[in-house]
Formats: structure tokens, C-alpha cells, sequence
């Protein structure tokens, strides 16, 4: 299957019906009178939250989605029939966004949540709306209203109060693994995941939080090297960073620079977002001995200046594991009442939201742009193609 988490395509509302011109014409009433109706109104297009929708593959081969017209009006007063809406099915988390301007024009984060993007034309009027003592026999109708036509861009971003970041091979996987159900794809080589998963953590409480499992970043990221930081626009909704780093490598390198490198691709992806809270994890502490592990994280904090909290855990023996995840859950809950008890908390937050998600706009539309003038020899539609993520699971 696909992870698809972005689309471009072009939708249209249905046209609203013409009005119909038509006199009353039965025995025995000379003069009837006019009795046009008026035409059915066009459907409208309509995005709505699904929760059976995982991605937006069903958009990635159609790109065009037209509504049903209104039908003409009919004689003795009959008006025609409606066009039925288009309804299109989305993920919870889908950003729909005017293709042309830029313009967000809604946000659908819960499931049923609806957008109307496209309003169908208005109908035609019939000539029976044009009488008066004046004019007694009209012979004047209106046309239909063509619908609304636009280019939309959806974007996809995952729901999570949690995500995890960090280098491929740092234990992210493993982690989602040892603390909820799912069951991302682990091995021993780079790049594992390659598509963002998501895992729903219940603790002792019987209270829950859903945690993000991104794919590996390496350095260069933020420039388009291995996977890219497009994924990293999954990052903007989560109320809270785990950065893991483990204690030792493959390639030798020390648990600073691999530190680092997550850091510095952070801060450039999005800097409102690298300003946030952000905790350090130290995964798989079971590889050296206890006294080696401290000695190494106090020197590696001295060196970050670290000013978030910092957890040592062994995903694979589940050790630190729980004390870290009761540390989450007791920090969503206090951030989740002060938004709820303070306007001015939410306020704050979700201006932070739409600014962390306009950065990373704006960080992939310029990465997006430096490709195409690498692609240059290539035609229009192999292009906007390359914008696209579908990677095979």
C-alpha cells in the first residue's frame, strides 16, 4: 500500500439550471398565465473528515471532480431538480489549501468535520417569477450561475499529540513497538521506515496519547538528501518533540554529532518549531555499561546546553519505558487543561500551530522549487509528479 500525504486536483461544483418560459395552456382557461419554474441548484464539492481514510492515495491517479448540474425548470411551476453534492472522503488531518494563492481554506482535524470548497451555481429563474399587474405575460427567464471551479491542494498531516526524531537506525521503531500495538517494520540497516506510522499508548491510568513514528532524517535532509524533510511536516501537530539518539553507532560517529544533525535540520525545516518543547531520549543503554552511559550523557548535555528533560530507556528491553511514558501522559494533561481553562493558552497555541505549519510550507515550496530548476529538461506533469510522496510500504 501507498502512503500518499500529499495531492493537487482540480474540483467543480455543478451549474445551476435554467429557468423555464411556459404559459398555462388547459381547456376551459383561456388566459392561464405564465407557469415557468425555476431550475435545480447546482451541487456544491464537499471535503469531509472519513475515519476509515489513512491517506490520500485516492486522489494521487484522479485529479478532476465535478459535481451534478440542476436540471431546467419545467412548466406549471415544476422546478427542477437539484444537483446532489460531491462529497470526497479525506484523513482526519488533511490541510486543504487554494492551489493558485495560497489561501488555507479549512482544516479538517476531526472525524465528520465537513468544507464546502466549491458552492454550486445559483438556478435560473422561470417567467412566472417575472409577473406583475404590469406585465402579465413575461417572456423573461434566467440562466443558471456556472459553479465554483478551483485547484486545491490537500495536505496531509498526521494526528498525533507525540512524534518521535532522529536518525535512521536510532531505535524510533522499536520504540512505537515496545509501547503500543503497532508494528512498524525493524531491521538492522538504515531507512527501515519509510513512511510515517502511528501507535496509540495506554498506560496504567486507562488514559491514552498516539505517538508519531517519522522516518529517519540524515544530514543534508533540509537540502533534499535521503528521504527529504518533507515528512517532517507531520512534526507540526504534535504538542510535544522526542528526540532519540542512541548511545553508540555503526559508522562510529559520536553521540554529539549525531545529536547535532537532528538539531541543526530541525532548526532549518522550521524554526518556531525548534523553539518548542523537546525532550532527549538516550535509546539503548542495555549496549554499555551503566557508568560509560552517565559519563556520556553528562558530557553530551554540557556540550547541547540542554534545557529539556532527558530520559535513558532500552526500547528492545523496555526499560525507562514506562516512567517515560507516565512522564508524557502527565504532561499532555497539564497543557491540555491550561488550554482548556485559559483562552489566552490557546490562543498562544494555536498561533504557534499556524505558524509552525506556514514555516514548513514555505521550507518544502523552496526545496520544491530548487528541484525544478535541477529538472529542467523534464516536462510539467513529470514534475509535479516528484512533488508528490508515494512511497511503497
Amino acid at each position: 500500500m501507498k502512503f500518499v500525504d500529499e495531492a493537487v486536483v482540480t474540483v467543480r461544483a455543478g451549474n445551476g439550471g435554467d429557468g423555464c418560459l411556459s404559459f398555462r395552456r388547459e381547456k376551459y382557461i383561456p388566459k392561464g398565465g405564465p407557469d415557468g419554474g425555476d431550475g435545480g441548484k447546482g451541487g456544491n464539492v464537499v471535503l469531509t473528515a472519513h475515519g476509515e481514510s489513512t491517506t490520500l492515495l485516492d486522489f494521487r491517479y484522479r485529479r478532476s471532480f465535478v459535481a451534478k448540474s440542476g436540471s431546467k425548470g419545467g412548466g406549471g411551476n415544476c422546478t427542477g431538480a437539484a444537483g446532489d453534492d460531491l462529497v470526497l472522503f479525506v484523513p482526519p488531518g488533511t490541510t486543504i489549501i487554494d492551489h493558485d494563492d495560497g489561501d488555507i481554506l479549512g482544516d479538517l482535524t476531526e472525524i465528520g468535520q465537513s468544507l464546502v470548497v466549491c458552492q454550486g451555481g445559483f438556478h435560473g429563474l422561470g417567467n412566472s417569477r417575472y409577473k406583475s399587474s404590469t406585465n402579465r405575460a413575461p417572456r423573461k427567464t434566467s440562466l443558471g450561475q456556472k459553479g465554483e471551479e478551483r485547484t486545491i491542494r490537500l495536505e496531509l498531516k498526521l494526528l498525533a499529540d507525540v512524534a518521535l526524531v532522529g536518525l535512521p537506525n536510532a531505535g524510533k521503531s522499536t520504540f512505537i513497538r515496545s509501547i503500543s500495538a503497532a508494528r512498524p517494520k525493524v531491521a538492522d540497516y538504515p531507512f527501515t521506515t519509510l513512511v510515517p506510522s502511528l501507535g496509540v499508548v495506554e498506560c496504567k491510568s486507562a488514559k491514552s496519547f498516539v505517538v508519531a513514528d517519522i522516518p529517519g532524517l540524515i544530514e543534508g535532509a533540509s537540502a533534499g538528501a535521503g528521504l527529504g524533510i518533507r515528512f517532517l511536516k507531520h512534526l507540526t501537530r504534535a504538542r510535544l518533540l522526542l528526540h532519540v539518539v542512541e548511545v553508540s553507532s555503526f559508522d562510529g560517529s559520536s553521540i554529539l554529532d549525531r545529536a547535532l544533525v537532528i538539531e541543526k535540520e530541525l532548526e532549518r525545516f522550521s524554526a518556531t518549531l525548534y523553539a518548542g518543547e523537546r525532550w532527549l531520549i538516550i535509546n539503548k543503554i542495555d549496549l554499555m555499561p551503566k557508568e560509560d552511559v552517565d559519563d556520556l550523557i553528562d558530557d553530551l548535555l554540557g556540550k547541547l546546553r540542554w534545557k529539556y528533560p532527558v530520559f535513558r530507556i532500552s526500547s528492545l528491553r523496555s526499560e525507562g519505558t514506562e516512567l517515560l511514558c507516565s512522564r508524557i501522559l502527565g504532561y499532555l494533561e497539564i497543557l491540555k487543561a491550561n488550554e482548556k481553562t485559559s483562552e489566552e493558552v490557546r490562543k498562544r497555541s494555536d498561533l504557534r500551530l499556524r505558524r509552525v505549519q506556514q514555516e514548513a510550507r514555505d521550507r518544502i515550496s523552496e526545496l520544491d522549487n530548487l528541484r525544478r530548476q535541477n529538472l529542467k529538461g523534464e516536462s510539467r506533469g513529470d514534475i509535479e509528479d516528484k512533488t508528490e510522496v508515494g512511497y511503497v510500504d
